[in-house]
């Protein structure tokens, strides 16, 4: 009996929208320049909360149509216009044979809330002699047209489909970091199953929304002191700020990428998540054990970490601990990009592979000794998604 290879998976394009700017080359320069280039907060809108806002786009240039822009809130736009990004750097934008046999994998969260009936219920319910039928009322009538009171999470990849024309496949996940994590996973899985050759895959998040800082806040998880590298929030209780990030994959199986004469990016190897109760020690063996399954494959001094560390004292403490004791060098992205939940997973994949594909690590921004110096060129990246204890995922990025 003859076991089928595993198919190589390349990366052929990337669609990546922050706070830095829009696409790899905006990011490498900012990354690299002096603090002014790569700190970009907002710490006045949403005071004390800071927020790392998405660069100005001009969303004409991916989402054409008036009537497409006008029905989207600002995560779906940041979306949409990432994943045009991606098709162009793969260069199927438009490619009506490729987009119709192109899979899409997204993750999102709940979508946005229509502020003002949430205004209204609220205010009504405090005068209501019957609350739980003004409640229901008020839920019969007032409902968006999709029939939720915030979007539906699918609905970014209705519009990827309708805007860009990826007529494959298409699944959405939701659980925050992990379904970043899954969404990767699941597209790379499938590519290496022969079960696609072609495939989008990622994640948007707007950040500048009051009700998304107030869902981190209800956990007391915001950071309000004047912003430091995630990596020295621990010392003062721990937090995160958030970022609004839109970031997409084009993830290509070798054979076909070489068939079109695809450039490929980086190679994405491995992906793998587990999740935990959160009881004592449970994070902390789940992030080793799935590190010492990826450890193998490393080469020592020309692997650099890509942390999708958020800065809240717990998961920080865990994921410090584990690669102080094996002195990788770290970049923790969420520092000066800010954490995007479910888009962060796939934007650290595609700022790993910006590294990989130069041969070299983005300086670093400090606050830790893994914050070192690479002292070869780097060759892999491995990402880590660590956001909450409930779950954990890792990649790795190698070069071509």
């Amino acid at each position: 009996m003859s076991i089928a290879r595993e198919r190589e998976a390349w990366i052929t394009g990337i669609g990546l929208v922050t706070a830095l700017g829009e696409g790899l080359d905006a990011h490498w320069a900012a990354l690299g320049g002096d603090k002014d280039a790569w700190l970009k907060v907002d710490s006045s809108t949403y005071a004390p909360y800071h927020v790392h806002p998405a660069v100005a786009i001009d969303v004409v240039k991916q989402i054409p149509d008036r009537g497409d822009r006008r029905q989207m809130e600002a995560w779906q736009r940041l979306g949409t216009y990432a994943a045009g990004l991606a098709l162009d750097d793969a260069g199927v934008k438009g490619d009506k044979a490729l987009l119709s046999s192109m899979h899409m994998v997204v993750a999102a969260g709940g979508g946005e809330r229509d502020y003002a009936v949430d205004g209204q219920v609220l205010t009504g319910l405090e005068a209501s002699n019957a609350p739980g039928a003004f409640l229901n009322e008020r839920l019969m009538n007032d409902l968006r047209p999709t029939l939720f009171l915030a979007q539906l999470s699918n609905l970014l990849a209705g519009n990827i489909s309708i805007v860009h024309g990826v007529v494959g496949s298409s699944r959405t996940l939701m659980g925050e970091e992990m379904a970043g994590v899954d969404a990767v996973r699941v597209a790379l899985a499938r590519c290496h199953a022969g079960q696609g050759d072609l495939f989008l895959v990622g994640g948007a998040y707007s950040a500048e929304r009051p009700d998304t800082i107030l869902h981190f806040e209800l956990g007391h998880m915001n950071w309000t002191k004047p912003w430091a590298p995630v990596w020295e929030r621990q010392n003062e209780g721990g937090g995160t700020i958030l970022g609004s990030v839109g970031a997409f994959l084009v993830i290509e199986a070798r054979e076909h990428a070489e068939k079109r004469g695809a450039k490929p990016i980086a190679k994405l190897t491995t992906v793998t998540s587990d999740r935990t109760a959160r009881k004592p020690g449970q994070a902390e063996h789940s992030l080793a054990v799935q590190w010492n399954a990826i450890s193998p494959q490393l080469v020592p001094g020309a692997t650099v970490v890509v942390s999708g560390s958020t800065g809240v004292a717990g998961p920080v403490a865990i994921e410090r601990d584990l690669l102080d004791q094996r002195r990788v060098p770290t970049r923790a992205t969420g520092s000066v990009i800010g954490h995007s939940v479910e888009a962060t997973f796939p934007a650290n994949i595609a700022l790993a592979a910006m590294m990989v594909a130069r041969g070299e690590a983005v300086p670093p921004v400090g606050g830790s000794p893994t914050e070192a110096a690479m002292t070869r060129k780097v060759k892999q990246a491995v990402v880590t998604s660590v956001g909450h204890w409930r779950g954990e995922g890792l990649g790795l990025v190698e070069a071509i």
